[in-house]
């Protein structure tokens, strides 16, 4: 196998197998063999992290070297501030305690929580009673009906008995052991920050047990300005809530994990030995790639496209893209049911995540590594069942992790489809893709298994978003396995693309300039011309095709005017190079004066923010669009888009977008939104409710960690959440 210096593919590793016309109707991948995308390597050759090494930027909850199985616990002084998870067993974690004459006092939330676990429990409705002398503010919103339906209804008698009698109380054994397993402070990974954490799969065990039972204080508020606004939810309530036969089927993965790892009364043989680590990257918008000068070659990305297979199956010993919510796991707690919820409940290790993991800025990702998978399913979305065990025989690294990495890129939600070819927008999808798909380390990259990334529910087109991470991989030097989800013409149209690109000698910089001008023809559409469907994917390579026939007619490789720009936010002044960003290039820590993209400001009108200006009827425009944050200005310029799309008429009649960036409790004289919808709404459009952001210049837009007399005034303000 040849390589380029700069960790790239040679030509020799992209010729395609020779085939005649009968494999060809046969077989359903088109492109390269899967041999070519592992570089002719054994799949699990190449290394996606580094080996575990504790230090300022990696915390690890478990000793080394390890020497014991499975790891025993890393000992260190706990804390209970606004940098760390706030553990239910901290002395400083509180809870108001009803007395039998109707007074309450302060207790030890963790005294409590001990105290109902350990009652006997026969029943769901007793399940939910205990759960509920803990969290008592919930007292008259939680109701558990899946729960019940689950352990009443669907399961039969037997199997309910078996719950009660066997699994539950390992479950709640194994969530009360909670001070004895995790013996350090857990470092939440905390927006702008690269940072690590690598934990024990029983530690794992043990987290996720706890947020079984709802014993995670300040994780169940929806207030906008409560501590734990921008972070996913962690505790289970929301999905013994939800609704439908999806939602029983991912309690049955999740019960069936706990089946699987937690110990008995006097066998502790099935408890896993591994551990996993999760790692936030998060870079600097100067060190963002300008794509209008990478003259990286499409051609020479090994590409694998096939109609049949999933990520997870067939994508072994490659980066495995998530298709994530900017809240890690969205939906999997609630009633979603698609790419991402379906890995969370097949592989619940990556649950943990949501405990400690910040949502997710345009220019950040999440790699996971070590996941085991558990379970085995059928179907999707409202089609999805659990169908048995499955024993996971991925190879463990020198660390005792499963060799499966996995990483989370949230893909923005385009309410209207012709949005997500706004050139900015492009970019920031680029951006996000190039941040998760970055390799930091000098050993060759391990090829990356994706597909149609943000192109369900958030709307994106398949045909669009298979060209941009195309883009990142031949940037990057990285193979790509690509994964239609069944799209037998997407497969041969990307394929054919890819063929023309290698033939023609397209680089990305040519192709980012052909995107762009069709970014232009797609604004001069009115809003009354169709620009969905097949039509407009099929459109969009025709137009490639057309461009890239001029080039090849005329002089040059793109229009002058474009050659050398950029307009999006905080990538004009970057300079690109054709080969893996270097870890030095990305700093541990992001500047703290937050960069405002440039097209907010430009596109943002006044009229887009009135509920903000309420809040201060002294703001100025530009001090309102500081108040967002980098999604809701990407949210704004959509709107803005689609305010300019009316006539004036239209746009005089109406004081507020139609669909706003944030929604308040209440809508236009309707009811008030539920707990339940507000999360959902939360996760499904991938965006929460506004959160003010300070301006660039203020002195104290970040402070040090509070201290535990600041914090214990503010635990007598919200005792309760």
């Amino acid at each position: 196998m040849s390589q380029s210096t700069d960790g790239g593919i040679s030509t020799m590793d992209t010729e395609e197998e020779p085939e005649n016309l009968g494999d060809s109707l046969e077989k359903s991948w088109r492109g390269v063999p899967m041999e070519a995308i592992h570089r002719n390597l054994h799949p699990f050759e190449l290394e996606n992290l580094p080996p575990v090494s504790a230090g300022n930027h990696h915390r690890v909850l478990y000793q080394l070297p390890i020497r014991d199985t499975p790891p025993r616990p890393h000992k260190s002084p706990g804390k209970w501030d606004s940098e760390h998870v706030r553990l239910p067993c901290a002395p400083e974690s509180k809870y108001p305690r009803e007395n039998p004459d109707g007074s309450t006092t302060i207790d030890s939330r963790w005294g409590m929580i001990e105290r109902a676990l350990l009652q006997p429990i026969e029943s769901s409705e007793e399940l939910q009673a205990a759960i509920l002398s803990y969290n008592t503010t919930y007292r008259d919103q939680w109701h558990f009906r899946a729960l019940h339906q689950l352990l009443d209804e669907e399961l039969d008698e037997s199997e309910s008995r078996v719950f009660f009698e066997d699994l539950l109380p390992r479950i709640i054994r194994l969530a009360l052991r909670l001070p004895d397993l995790i013996q350090s402070p857990v470092p939440l990974l905390k927006q702008h920050k690269n940072a690590s954490l690598s934990l024990s799969q029983q530690q794992i065990a043990c987290l996720l047990a706890n947020a079984f039972l709802c014993t995670f204080p300040r994780r169940n508020t929806l207030k906008r300005k409560s501590e734990y606004s921008t972070f996913p939810d962690i505790n289970f309530n929301r999905l013994y809530q939800s609704t439908g036969a999806a939602v029983l089927e991912k309690l049955k993965c999740i019960m069936h994990y706990f089946r699987r790892v937690c110990p008995t009364e006097r066998d502790d043989s099935n408890v896993p030995t591994g551990v996993v680590t999760f790692v936030r990257r998060s870079g600097l918008p100067e060190h963002q790639v300008d794509w209008s000068q990478s003259a990286a070659p499409l051609g020479d990305v090994p590409l694998h496209v096939d109609a049949k297979g999933t990520i997870e199956d067939e994508g072994v010993g490659l980066l495995q893209v998530d298709f994530a919510n900017k809240y890690l796991g969205g939906g999997v707690l609630g009633h979603g049911c698609v790419q991402e919820e379906i890995r969370f409940v097949i592989c619940p290790e990556l649950l943990v995540g949501k405990l400690f993991t910040e949502s997710l800025r345009p220019f950040e990702a999440l790699v996971m590594l070590g996941a085991e998978r558990y379970s085995n399913y059928t179907g999707y979305a409202g089609s999805f069942e659990w169908s048995g065990n499955c024993e996971d025989t991925t190879p463990r690294d020198s660390s005792r992790r499963r060799q499966t990495a996995i990483v989370a890129i949230d893909a923005l939600h385009f309410a209207q489809s012709q949005h997500q070819y706004r050139e900015d927008l492009m970019e920031r999808e680029l951006n996000k893709a190039y941040i998760g798909f970055v390799h930091w380390m000098v050993t060759p990259p391990p090829g990356v298994a994706t597909g149609n990334w943000g192109c369900g529910a958030f709307g994106g087109d398949s045909y669009l978003k298979s060209l941009l991470q195309l883009m990142v991989c031949a940037q990057l030097g990285r193979p790509l396995a690509y994964y239609t989800f069944g799209d037998t013409e997407l497969r041969d149209d990307f394929h054919d693309i890819w063929l023309l690109f290698r033939s023609e000698g397209t680089t990305v910089q040519q192709l980012w300039s052909i995107l762009r001008s069709y970014s232009r023809l797609m604004m001069e559409k009115t809003p009354k011309e169709p620009r969905e469907g097949k039509a407009c994917k099929k459109t969009l390579y025709e137009f490639i095709r057309e461009e890239l026939k001029k080039d090849k007619d005329g002089p040059g490789n793109g229009s002058p005017a474009e050659a050398g720009t950029s307009k999006a936010a905080g990538s004009g002044e970057a300079i690109c190079e054709a080969k893996p960003l270097a870890p030095a290039k990305i700093s541990p820590e992001l500047t703290k004066k937050p960069v405002l993209p440039k097209a907010a400001v430009s596109q943002g009108s006044p009229d887009l923010f009135p509920t903000q200006e309420s809040h201060d009827s002294d703001s100025s425009p530009e001090q309102v669009i500081l108040m967002l944050s980098d999604d809701e200005e990407t949210n704004a310029m959509m709107e803005a888009a689609s305010l300019e799309a009316k006539n004036s008429e239209e746009v005089s009649n109406s004081s507020t977008p139609a669909k706003s960036s944030s929604s308040s409790s209440k809508t236009g004289g309707g009811r008030q939104l539920t707990l339940l919808e507000m999360l959902d709404s939360h996760y499904e459009k991938g965006q929460a409710s506004k959160r003010p952001r300070k301006a660039p210049n203020c002195s104290k837009a970040e402070g040090p960690a509070k201290s535990r007399k600041e914090n214990d005034e503010e635990d007598k303000k919200d005792i309760v959440d």
